[in-house]
């Protein structure tokens, strides 16, 4: 059974996200994710998009209802926030949401028209502290889920426990 809760005022946040979850998230939320979440940047978004738009992702077995995008390539160095408003991360943000993420991670502000598209997809994103090590330590397993020839940048699935986050747009609301 599916679990969601505040803790010592961090929220929890159980894989796939729910609609609830996502309702009752304000900016400055601290929350943890725990679960299955998705890793790409510019490379492996818009192909992301493409595959949606096509209505082709069950190509890749990626089911994106409910899930988490992190703005980040995989290296043995561990996992860390790109900036979220390059072309390609920021422009796969509305369909992405479409398709059901309801949250992206990563750093750095996003345009109004993004903060619109993630309001009316009832989406949020959450900025990450710049500690890789700390995210490190925090996948339990890794894999790479698709586009294998992008190397450290492929999509990986990672599964994660304690994942640390803050809200940082929300309802169309920004602290940006």
């Amino acid at each position: 059974m599916k679990k969601s809760g505040r803790k010592k005022g961090v929220i929890k946040i159980q894989t796939p996200v729910d609609d609830y979850d996502i309702e009752r998230l304000r900016i400055g939320d601290q929350i943890e994710i725990e679960g299955m979440i998705y890793c790409g940047r510019d490379a492996v978004l818009p192909k992301l998009v493409r595959l949606f738009e096509n209505n082709d992702l069950d190509s890749i077995k990626i089911a994106l209802q409910g899930a988490v995008i992190f703005h980040t390539a995989v290296s043995p160095a561990g996992v860390g926030p790109t900036s979220s408003n390059k072309v390609e991360i920021e422009g796969s943000i509305p369909m992405l949401s479409e398709a059901g993420v309801r949250i992206h991670l990563g750093k750095g502000s996003l345009s109004p028209k993004t903060v619109e598209a993630l309001r009316k997809n009832n989406s949020v994103f959450a900025i990450t502290p710049p500690v890789s090590a700390l995210f490190s330590d925090k996948i339990v397993f890794q894999r790479v889920a698709a586009f294998k020839e992008e190397g450290m940048e492929a999509l990986y699935e990672l599964q994660v426990k304690g994942f640390p986050a803050i809200i940082a747009i929300a309802h169309g609301k920004t602290v940006f």
